[in-house]
């Protein structure tokens, strides 16, 4: 019989199945992976680098960068292969990738770019310094350059930027036979991924596409007329928040992109769109926070940069809450319980109007919220707004006459309570229309005025009525 010594090393394909044991079963990356990462390249193990990133899916690769230092960064982009480096890159966190994109040679650049859409490609070399941007685009080939040059010459956050100029189309008269010879002879020439043939007229103007999934299904001869459907095609000026509508709105997986004669230059897909929608949903939360959008590589400076603004402004709407309550020190030198009870209105009223604002806020960007029915949205807000009062006002007036043995104060409290909801109610739905119409972002403000506004009336109408009913 054979001892096997438990203690002997484990065989090398049981140690490398290990090693590619990379992500949990919430699909993120373990501390145990990233620590081998992290000693190899504390080892400078290039090798062993390689080994453990190659079978990783590029928004894996993307997540790991983010869990490194700057310096195990500058180790483990050299050890990337070209073709997951390229897919890595649009995945990054604007402030990694400015920082990746700085630590890799542009001819090698140049090449990883070589494997990427054209939109994808765009989004990476728009983060490249000048003088890089230069040595990149000049070490590739012709088509590919003019395919960047012309992504990067449309508006920041338009279709056109967004869009990858690779699309399949096909002419009115073709049939399915034509179509599916056509695709095959393209090769490598093919998107990446399509999932509609786009039927063009003579002047190269979409009208209308036909789904792989049917046009496979079809016999050879049928014409691509008898196949297409209309198409929701979307001019390259479009801002990308508009974009995410449509394709929400109707359901898209793919929509044609055309220039101001209304050809046909470019192609979305659902997988940009996702990515989009993700970005305008952090964006309007960060907003409502009053806080700039941070990434893992933001910087001390940064970060207070960024809210050091806001919270200027609420310590200015905090001197005029302060201003209130000054105002009536009088009659809280009087009724000492006033100061214990006063902070009640105006959280109660801060969080009705912060509900009532997020509410609003997601109506006008889902387009649920429109002139048309902005009325009957702000009464139905006035009501919730009274009802709660009318819920919650008894429950507060009570335990305050009961603690104070006072029920008048108990009647103040509860009136003042009502009263601050429905101002709350007021400022949380009209606050963000009011911005919406004079063409600013509701989410950017709204929040710091709503709580201003009800720390404001909430002392004043509590201080107010308990100095009219109590004294």
């Amino acid at each position: 019989m054979t001892h096997t010594d438990s203690a002997s090393p484990a065989p090398a394909a049981e140690i490398e199945t290990e090693d590619h044991v990379a992500l949990g079963e919430d699909y993120a990356l373990t501390a145990s992976f990233v620590e081998k990462v992290v000693d190899a390249a504390d080892d400078g193990d290039g090798m062993r680098l390689r080994g453990l990133l190659e079978d990783l899916h590029p928004a894996d690769v993307a997540d790991l960068m983010g869990f490194l230092t700057s310096e195990h960064r500058a180790v483990v982009v050299q050890w990337l292969p070209p073709e997951l480096l390229a897919d890595t890159l649009p995945e990054l966190d604007d402030g990694i990738r400015e920082e990746v994109l700085e630590r890799v040679p542009h001819l090698t650049l140049a090449e990883a770019l070589q494997e990427l859409d054209s939109d994808d490609a765009a989004a990476v070399v728009e983060d490249l310094e000048d003088d890089q941007r230069e040595k990149v685009l000049a070490a590739m080939p012709e088509g590919d350059r003019a395919a960047i040059e012309s992504s990067l010459g449309y508006p920041e956050d338009s279709a056109g930027r967004l869009m990858q100029r690779e699309v399949m189309a096909a002419p009115l008269f073709w049939n399915v036979g034509d179509t599916i010879d056509h695709v095959r002879r393209q090769g490598e020439d093919l998107p990446e991924l399509f999932f509609d043939i786009y039927v063009v007229d003579p002047l190269n103007r979409p009208v209308g596409g036909v789904a792989i999934s049917r046009l496979l299904r079809a016999p050879r001869e049928t014409p691509l007329s008898e196949l297409m459907q209309p198409v929701n095609a979307i001019d390259v000026d479009v801002d990308q928040e508009e974009v995410a509508y449509i394709f929400e709105k109707y359901n898209l997986i793919s929509a044609p992109v055309v220039d101001t004669g209304g050809r046909l230059v470019g192609q979305l897909t659902v997988d940009d769109i996702v990515h989009i929608i993700q970005e305008e949903n952090r964006e309007d939360i960060l907003r409502l926070a009053g806080v700039s959008d941070e990434d893992r590589a933001s910087g001390v400076f940064e970060i207070v940069r960024g809210r050091v603004p806001w919270l200027g402004i609420n310590l200015f709407t905090a001197v005029l809450g302060a201003g209130v309550i000054a105002f009536f020190e009088g009659t809280i030198e009087q009724i000492v319980a006033l100061a214990v009870l006063m902070p009640i209105v105006s959280a109660i009223g801060g969080n009705a109007g912060t509900q009532a604002l997020a509410v609003t806020v997601r109506a006008l960007a889902t387009r649920e919220l429109t002139s048309s029915n902005a009325v009957r949205t702000f009464w139905r807000e006035m009501m919730v707004g009274l009802v709660n009062g009318l819920v919650l006002s008894p429950l507060i007036g009570l335990a305050a006459g009961v603690w104070f043995q006072d029920w008048r104060l108990g009647a103040v409290i509860a009136t003042a309570m009502i009263l601050n909801l429905l101002v709350a109610a007021t400022v949380g739905v009209l606050t963000p229309l009011t911005l919406s119409k004079l063409k600013f972002d509701p989410a950017v403000s709204s929040a710091v005025f709503v709580t201003a506004t009800t720390d404001f009336f909430g002392f004043l109408i509590f201080l107010g009525l308990a100095t009219i009913v109590l004294l």
